[in-house]
């Protein structure tokens, strides 16, 4: 296009660009783009003279060239499609009347900082420096798919509204970000979707909300971050999809709110992770699936546990914080897949490899009381003797207790009414305690029972003490082999 036919202002960037200079329509700097609809001609500037600028490359003798806008109208379809621009674009406070179509572009560098657009096209694209979208505005999707910076990317309290949109709200899927990915406070109506990005440094999404209601709102399938993930105090209305993620640090999502009531809200199955915080926040409205996820410190409160879990062949290393094994067991209980037992060895792992060998047995004993609902009748009853008389071999005292107490009974009765000999001239002196443990302990023998022989109520007594005595027997040996085969 011919320079004569320039207005004003765009003639005022158009003499800017070759020196790099920057241009500020503003009247204050606290103006807000969204009412850039109302702005006249004296601050309007083409699409097409913005193009023309950055394709034409005019340049002065000793100046670097540059495009830097701030508070401007663009007017018309800024349409860069496999464009190589050499020069830094800055369009920040601008509002632009219609989306930005810079697919498999090659910019040196980006900032719309604080714009307001309908929506933009970035897929592809090769930036070499930060790519800057901090505080923008749009009704409809962005579309980040497939860029390579070698920067950083700042979406940084960016809100996106394209929660009617047939494609992703906010699509970043299969990024390479050399840098950060910093999106502090970013708000989203629809789906962001993350799926194959990778993020050389840390991903901040502290204070962001992300709106999809019954649908997926974050999704991050095979996600690989080289640092931490920060989400404290997130907002999810809708599914957070982290399955085959890889989190070399720690994902942090303390006192944040997950809601996808009826759905999954937190899926990170199959995922490696370094650290998973969750605690602190609201409970989890949904199922929580960690299935075959492997951990190395899983740290969360009791108080977000869901209704549902999915734990069934995750692996975590440490449990924190440690927190006695009833507070954790019903983590185990609400498993969605009945009686899991993976995850109750995994946790009573965790409390042996930090020596409280008390919880690690807690948590053996109530494996067993789960396992014992899935038997047949007959089962379930071998397995209530066993719980009433050696806890499954978790709690020997029991037995002791057992023993003792029939020995006492035994002994009393015996002692107070002296069962007749059976041949008198042949027995030997009647010592009621060893008569009992005669009829307790089936294995030893102190010639008593075979010499005494009670009547009556008495005899009957004696028939009990025996059956006690082979139930309490093989109960013990029973739950001892079970405790030494764990070992």
């Amino acid at each position: 296009m011919e320079i004569t036919d320039l207005t004003p202002a765009e003639l005022r960037v158009w003499r800017a660009f070759p020196r790099g200079e920057s241009v500020d329509f503003r009247e204050s700097t606290d103006e807000d783009a969204a009412t850039g609809t109302e702005w006249g001609p004296e601050r309007t500037v083409r699409a097409l003279v913005l193009k023309a600028l950055l394709l034409s490359t005019p340049q002065e003798e000793g100046e670097v060239p540059g495009l830097s806008l701030s508070g401007a109208r663009v007017t018309g379809m800024l349409n860069l499609i496999h464009a190589v621009v050499d020069h830094a674009v800055r369009l920040v406070h601008c509002h632009f009347d219609e989306p930005l179509e810079l697919h498999s572009s090659r910019l040196r560098a980006l900032n719309l900082r604080d714009s307001v657009f309908p929506a933009l096209a970035l897929g592809n694209a090769r930036i070499d420096s930060p790519l800057r979208l901090t505080r923008c505005r749009t009704r409809g999707p962005v579309k980040l798919g497939g860029i390579q910076t070698s920067g950083a990317v700042f979406l940084k309290e960016a809100e996106i509204r394209a929660p009617d949109a047939e494609v992703p709200a906010l699509q970043l899927n299969q990024a390479a970000i050399g840098h950060d990915f910093m999106a502090a406070g970013l708000r989203v109506y629809g789906e962001t979707r993350l799926n194959g990005a990778t993020v050389a440094g840390k991903v901040n999404l502290e204070n962001a909300e992300f709106h999809n209601p019954g649908g997926t709102a974050f999704s991050a399938e095979a996600l690989d971050a080289n640092a931490d993930v920060h989400a404290r105090r997130l907002r999810a209305c809708g599914r957070i999809e982290l399955r085959g993620a890889r989190i070399a640090g720690r994902l942090d999502l303390s006192r944040s709110h997950l809601s996808h009531p009826g759905g999954t809200a937190l899926r990170a199955s199959s995922s490696v992770i370094g650290e998973l915080w969750l605690y602190g926040g609201d409970r989890v409205e949904g199922v929580l699936n960690l299935r075959r996820a492997h951990i190395d410190v899983l740290s969360f409160g009791p108080e977000v546990l869901p209704t549902e879990v999915r734990l069934n062949n995750l692996s975590f290393t440490t449990l924190t914080p440690h927190l006695p094994a009833d507070q954790r067991l019903p983590m185990l209980e609400r498993d969605g897949e009945g009686y899991v037992p993976y995850a109750y060895e995994q946790l009573t792992a965790a409390y042996r490899r930090i020596g409280d060998d008390r919880a690690a047995r807690e948590v053996q004993l109530a494996k067993q009381l789960r396992h014992r609902a899935t038997l047949p009748w007959y089962g379930r009853t071998w397995g209530h003797l066993q719980e009433v008389t050696v806890g499954y071999g978790f709690r020997p005292l029991r037995a002791a207790i057992w023993l003792l107490s029939l020995l006492a009974t035994g002994s009393i009765a015996y002692g107070l009414h002296n069962p007749p000999a059976l041949k008198p001239s042949e027995a030997p002196p009647f010592n009621a305690v060893f008569y009992t443990l005669d009829l307790l302990l089936p294995v030893i023998s102190f010639g008593q029972e075979s010499a005494f022989a009670p009547r009556g109520g008495y005899q009957a007594l004696s028939y009990v003490l025996i059956i006690t005595g082979w139930i309490l027997a093989t109960t013990v040996i029973a739950g001892v082999t079970r405790s030494v085969s764990r070992q």
